[in-house]
C-alpha cells in the first residue's frame, strides 16, 4: 500500500497539467484546454481569495495528506493523524464537485462547447485512490487495537 500511495506523489503533478476540460465558446474556434493549472492562474488574475482557497484544496491538501501518509505508512508520523490527514483528502474532493458543477453549468445554459478531458479523470481517480488508501490505513490502527485488546 505505501507504494501506491507514493504513486500519488507523481501522479498528482500530472494531473495538475493534464486537460480537465475543453471549453470554446463556438465549435468553429476550436476548443481551449483548461487544467488545474492554467484555471489557477487565471484565478489569480481575477480573484486572489478564490485563487487561495483552490490552490489549497487543489494542490496543498491532497499533496500534504499524501506526504502525511506516507509518513504514517512508513512509520515516521504517530498514526494518530490518521483523521486529519483523511479529512485534509475529502477537502481535495471539493475540486471535483466544483469542476463538475461548472461542467454541468455551462452545458445546461447552452453557452459554447465544455468537453471533459482525461485530466479530470487522472484527478479524479488521485484525489479517490488517496482517500481509499487513508480509509485502508485508518482500517490498519483499528485491527492492530482489536489485536493488541485480544493479547490482554
Amino acid at each position: 500500500m505505501r507504494w501506491l500511495n507514493l504513486v500519488l506523489l507523481v501522479l498528482y503533478p500530472v494531473s495538475w497539467f493534464a486537460p480537465l476540460m475543453r471549453a470554446g465558446l463556438l465549435p468553429i474556434f476550436g476548443l481551449s484546454e483548461i487544467s488545474v493549472i492554467s484555471g489557477l492562474q487565471s484565478l489569480w488574475k481575477s480573484d486572489i481569495f478564490l485563487a487561495l482557497l483552490v490552490t489549497l484544496f487543489a494542490l496543498f491538501a491532497p499533496m500534504l495528506k499524501t506526504i502525511g501518509l506516507a509518513l504514517v505508512q512508513f512509520h515516521l508520523l504517530d498514526r494518530k493523524t490518521l483523521p486529519v490527514l483523511n479529512l485534509m483528502g475529502k477537502f481535495a474532493m471539493a475540486d471535483i464537485f466544483l469542476v463538475a458543477l461548472y461542467i454541468t453549468l455551462s452545458k445546461g445554459m447552452g453557452l459554447g462547447t465544455i468537453e471533459t478531458a482525461w485530466g479530470l479523470y487522472l484527478f479524479t481517480a488521485c484525489i479517490l485512490g488517496s482517500i481509499i488508501l487513508g480509509a485502508i490505513e485508518g482500517r490498519k490502527k483499528v485491527r492492530q487495537i482489536e489485536h493488541a485488546s485480544e493479547s490482554l
